[in-house]
């Protein structure tokens, strides 16, 4: 997990910060690390789109699967993570930003195994309807986020 810092402007020079410290992630994981089984996939914000980005994960081999510009329904943080955070936050009122952290850290901590494989499942489903379809949008199909 990163938290842009207060202030902060994700900009390209941010986002090769970023992708450094998940480069050096991924390393410490030998399994991902030496048979280079891991993808990124990002959406096609500006600074992800950066010459100095995109130079950065050329040189250093990483493997994007890039999404399409207008597709919301792609991305597990939207169809998944969000939903499931929504529903246990709905109603809290926070004291602060910080409080607002904590209490997502502690949810996104408490997400098992099963989660995440139910999640990565549904992402697959996804991407093979939009693949399917020739690329449309295929937001509110009906996927469960149990």
């Amino acid at each position: 997990m990163d938290w842009v810092p207060e202030g902060q402007t994700v900009n390209q020079v941010y986002y090769k910060e970023v992708m450094t410290n998940l480069r050096e992630w991924v390393r410490r994981r030998p399994i991902m690390w030496k048979n280079g089984s891991w993808v990124l996939h990002q959406d096609n914000v500006l600074a992800h789109n950066a010459l100095s980005a995109k130079m950065f994960l050329t040189k250093h081999k990483i493997t994007v699967l890039e999404r399409l510009p207008y597709s919301p329904d792609l991305a597990p943080c939207d169809f998944f993570l969000f939903t499931k955070m929504k529903s246990v936050l709905q109603g809290t009122r926070f004291e602060s930003v910080d409080a607002v952290r904590t209490k997502a850290t502690e949810l996104m901590n408490k997400l098992s195994e099963d989660n995440l494989q139910l999640c990565y499942q549904q992402w697959k489903i996804r991407m093979e309807r939009c693949r399917d379809q020739g690329g449309e949008c295929i937001e509110g199909d009906s996927i469960s986020v149990v």
